[in-house]
C-alpha cells in the first residue's frame, strides 16, 4: 500500500515536471513577474519521456490498486493497520478515490498546455491612427517558446506597450507579428519588451502592408 502511495505521488510529480514549461508563465502573469516565464523552457525537449513515464507510473498504480490481493498480502496489510491502531480503516490516502484524484490532477497537467491560453486577459485595444504611414508591421523572430501558454505571455506584455495595434505570437513559428505605431512605439521597444518575458529576439523584419 506505502509503495502504491509512492507511485500515486511519482505520477504527480511527473506531470507537473512535464508542462512545467507551460505552467511557468502563468505563474509569471499572477506573480508579476515576467521575467520568469521562461525559466523552465528547457524541460520542453524531455516532455514526451516525462508524458510517457507519468503514464506508466499511474497505470501501474492502479494496476497495484485493483488487482486481487494474495492471502499474504491482506494478512500484511492487516498487521500494517493494527500496528497503526486503524484496523479496518484505511486512510484515504490509501483509497482508490485518492489514486481517481491523482490521476485525474495529473491529467489536467498533462494537458496545461492546451488551454494555458484561457489564463491571460484578451485585449481589445482601440488605437486612433491619424496617419495610416505611422503604422509598421514588423515580425520577431523568437526562441525559447514551447506552448500556447509561452505566445499568450509574449502577447501579453506586448500589447501593454502604448501604441500597440495588434500582436500575433505562435510557438509553432517561433514568432510574433506586431503591428503599431511607429510614433507612439518602436521595434526596439518591442525587443526589449519580448527580451524581458526571459525568451529571446534572434531577429527581426518589417512586413509590408
Amino acid at each position: 500500500m506505502r509503495s502504491n502511495k509512492k507511485l500515486a505521488g511519482a505520477g504527480l510529480v511527473t506531470a507537473i515536471a512535464a508542462s512545467l514549461c507551460c505552467i511557468t508563465p502563468v505563474l509569471a502573469l499572477i506573480a508579476g513577474t515576467s521575467g520568469i516565464a521562461s525559466t523552465f523552457s528547457w524541460l520542453e525537449p524531455f516532455r514526451p519521456y516525462l508524458i510517457g513515464l507519468t503514464i506508466v507510473v499511474l497505470v501501474f498504480a492502479w494496476y497495484q490498486k485493483l488487482k486481487p490481493r494474495s492471502q499474504e498480502e491482506i494478512e500484511c496489510a492487516c498487521e500494517d493497520d493494527d500496528l497503526a491502531g486503524k484496523a479496518g480503516k484505511p486512510s484515504f490516502r490509501q483509497s482508490k478515490t485518492s489514486l481517481g484524484i491523482v490521476t485525474v490532477f495529473a491529467a489536467l497537467m498533462l494537458a496545461f498546455p492546451l488551454y494555458a491560453d484561457v489564463f491571460y486577459p484578451k485585449y481589445n485595444k482601440q488605437i486612433m491612427v491619424v496617419d495610416k504611414a505611422d503604422i509598421q508591421t514588423i515580425e520577431f523572430t523568437i526562441s525559447g517558446m514551447t506552448c500556447n501558454g509561452c505566445a499568450e505571455h509574449v502577447k501579453h506584455e506586448v500589447n501593454k506597450l502604448d501604441g500597440i495595434i495588434a500582436v500575433n505570437a505562435s510557438y509553432e513559428n517561433g514568432n510574433a507579428i506586431v503591428e503599431f505605431d511607429q510614433t507612439r512605439a518602436s521595434n526596439i521597444q518591442i525587443e526589449k519588451t519580448i527580451n524581458s518575458t526571459g525568451y529571446k529576439v534572434t531577429g527581426q523584419s518589417r512586413r509590408n502592408h
